[in-house]
């Protein structure tokens, strides 16, 4: 089988990680020819020893650090775009995403976080992949606040909401029911955590841990059957355990944070969830959350550290997903491809790169002066709309290479 699958990995240290996961994927018969690893980190690290593991565990892949991601865009003359990701940067998947465009061999990509592992007994690759083609009846999870807490299943006995939650959206009422998905309309499988949870920094400091972790801990036993947030309902999406369709990179753009005058943080792949999501209701498609689990082993760091990341955007979190709530995208009928009906779909845009544009615009046209650090909105909606700008001219490359090849 030919190379279908992406998987896009930040790492400065962990990198040896991957190989449970090479080896989860022999131990289920999951065809390990279908991926291609890129492995995003700096020129501190140590990139030789990450080309010879991929090389010895018999894996394509490549190696970007700084210096090999500015000969990248400079081989395919978009260096004017290189701000779009930014430097030292979990936001550095976003690379990632640009490479997989510019490759279109590439139906499926995964996000993996280097401080991860799989679980033994759970097929990693095969039951993302099985996510993606779902059909049929799943659970579907609602609130009276429009906001869908992933580790709703146990939150009465844990009482935990994941990091990038809204402070003004807790104590909401759950509200759960059956709904039928069609086949191609999940474009987004998110794998949830064992062990340390993804929470923020205030959260953590509550649970009285001072180390970045948490006292509280997930196990299998906090999660039950899988589900998806109803229409009009937010989550928080996390990139560490994540497989999407292609098809969504326009509108998965992981935000531009800590290289930034600002010095707001910590908020890349939860904010690229909320734009993910409203494109989603807009387009009448699903994101599937559950399995499969990984075990998240967040090293030790100070707590302090993540809150002084987060604080300059925490008052943004819990507006910016009204603003996107509120873009309505409105395109000419006479433009639509063949889709879902109607009735699934909110808006007459077509395309995520259209309800990303519009999201982008009015982000970026906005007054936010009233907010603590709004003009960050401004900076976001700027490099959304470059984002979506780099895309294009990534395809036209691709386009004019396949005209050059056939001889045209």
């Amino acid at each position: 089988m030919s190379q279908d699958i992406c998987v896009i990995v930040p790492t400065i240290r962990e990198y040896e990680c991957m190989r449970s996961y090479f080896d989860n994927a022999r131990d289920h018969g999951f065809d390990l020819s279908r991926l291609h690893v890129v492995l995003v980190t700096e020129d501190f690290c140590e990139t030789d020893a990450m080309e010879a593991m991929l090389e010895d565990e018999g894996v394509s892949g490549e190696v970007f650090d700084g210096s090999r991601r500015e000969e990248w865009y400079a081989e395919r003359g978009i260096e004017e775009y290189e701000h779009v990701v930014p430097a030292a940067s979990h936001a550095e998947t976003s690379f990632g995403l640009l490479y997989m465009w510019a490759r279109d061999e590439f139906d499926y990509g995964f996000f993996i976080d280097d401080d991860t592992l799989p679980h033994p007994e759970e097929d990693f690759f095969g039951t993302h992949m099985e996510n993606l083609a779902f059909e049929g009846e799943i659970e579907e999870v609602s609130s009276d606040e429009q906001w869908v807490n992933v580790l709703y299943q146990n939150a009465d006995e844990h009482g935990l909401y994941p990091r990038g939650y809204p402070y003004s959206a807790m104590g909401e009422t759950v509200e759960t029911d059956a709904t039928e998905v069609e086949g191609g309309q999940v474009v987004a499988s998110q794998g949830l955590w064992t062990n340390v949870p993804d929470l923020d920094a205030v959260r953590i400091l509550m649970d009285g841990d001072l180390e970045g972790q948490a006292q509280t801990r997930t196990s299998h036993e906090d999660f039950d059957d899988d589900f998806v947030a109803a229409r009009g309902n937010y989550l928080t999406v996390c990139s560490m355990n994540l497989a999407f369709r292609r098809e969504v990179i326009p509108a998965f753009y992981q935000l531009p944070m800590d290289d930034n005058e600002w010095d707001v943080g910590r908020f890349d792949d939860i904010w690229s969830g909320v734009f993910l999501k409203r494109a989603c209701d807009v387009l009448g498609k699903r994101i599937y959350n559950g399995a499969p689990l990984c075990e998240h082993n967040k090293a030790p760091r100070s707590t302090f550290d993540d809150l002084n990341n987060e604080v300059p955007g925490l008052e943004l979190n819990e507006h910016l997903w009204r603003i996107v709530d509120s873009v309505e995208p409105e395109f000419p009928r006479a433009a639509q491809t063949a889709g879902p009906s109607e009735d699934d779909v909110e808006g007459d845009a077509n395309s995520y790169d259209e309800v990303f544009e519009a999201m982008a615009r009015e982000l970026a046209d906005g007054d936010w002066s009233d907010y603590n650090n709004g003009a960050f909105f401004n900076y976001v909606g700027e490099h959304m709309l470059d984002w979506l700008e780099c895309l294009s001219e990534l395809s036209t490359a691709a386009d004019e290479r396949v005209k050059v090849a056939a001889g045209r």
